[in-house]
């Protein structure tokens, strides 16, 4: 399949909505400049300098409270082909940082594991990794998808980040993807293999009874992964810019996660301050009887 350079194929705003209802295509293009950008402020796992980069854009799993879900209108999968562009930034980025440790987070405009059958995109990226003392790379996934992992020696520069939420919250609105016990049974292979686990919390869903679903929920991850052997966890609220929120809303009108108690602060939509407070303080102690302070990283974007 020709590739095409990046916006002569996908034009998010030119899409219609109803694209979302049809089969998504995956589309192979170039991309041509910002193969790697600064993270923004607040996201970060203990590094001073932090960058994302997407190998891939839009996500083959459908969790109704994705950013993605209101960014883009068109449901196709954009993939990136000349990884080498990348990872010549990745480089340079590197280098230029003289020794100071540089995070490189994937993950953030796709699931970087999802479709690693088809992109190969962490079998090419990881000896890049071990080649650069400097650089780390986190893989942030829901994904079962760790055979090339497993394949490999494990890298200590590169983290293998698993998002969770509990059972009952993911069957509502993590559409498509692993159940979260199937997750939990793919880091923990990775773990007694040696890589990295981070554990990511992100975002935090309210419902009736909360307080037990995720009680319960911190008891099972730590109990099947061992909490000496996670690198870093972290912890977010339910958020979105407000235009993603309306769109989302007008795509899914009777989705009961945008009827709840949400308030708009600074543009953005999450919980009322006082139920955020509530729900991130309860989640913050419980996941301190497990991992020490210096390993837990709160979202504070």
């Amino acid at each position: 399949m020709p590739c095409a350079r990046y916006g002569e194929v996908f034009n998010p705003k030119a899409q219609n909505f109803r694209l979302q209802k049809q089969k998504p295509a995956l589309i192979l293009a170039e991309k041509y400049r910002n193969f790697v950008l600064p993270a923004p402020p607040g996201y970060g796992i203990g590094a001073a300098r932090n960058y994302y980069f997407s190998h891939m854009l839009n996500c083959v799993y459908d969790c109704r409270y994705c950013f993605l879900q209101g960014m883009y209108r068109s449901a196709n999968y954009l993939l990136f082909v000349n990884y080498e562009d990348f990872q010549a930034e990745i480089r340079r980025i590197a280098d230029e940082a003289a020794g100071e440790p540089v995070h490189f987070f994937s993950g953030y405009d796709c699931d970087s594991l999802a479709l690693e059958p088809v992109t190969g995109f962490a079998a090419a990226f990881l000896p890049l990794f071990r080649e650069l003392p400097n650089a780390w790379l986190e893989l942030r996934t829901k994904s079962t998808q760790v055979r090339s992992l497993l394949a490999v020696e494990p890298l200590e520069r590169a983290v293998v980040a698993f998002s969770f939420m509990p059972e009952t919250i993911a069957a509502a609105v993590d559409h498509k993807a692993p159940t979260p016990a199937k997750r939990l049974l793919a880091a923990q292979r990775l773990q007694r293999q040696g890589w990295p686990i981070g554990l990511r919390f992100d975002p935090v869903i309210y419902v009736d009874g909360w307080q037990d679903c995720y009680r319960a929920m911190f008891d099972e991850v730590f109990r099947v992964l061992d909490p000496a052997g996670i690198h870093s966890v972290s912890l977010g609220a339910f958020r979105l810019p407000d235009a993603f929120l309306r769109r989302m809303t007008d795509l899914y009108p009777d989705e009961k996660l945008f009827a709840g108690p949400l308030e708009s602060r600074r543009g953005m939509s999450s919980y009322r301050a006082d139920l955020e407070e509530a729900l991130l303080g309860f989640c913050r102690n419980e996941i301190l009887r497990y991992v020490p302070a210096e390993r837990f990283f709160p979202c504070v974007a």
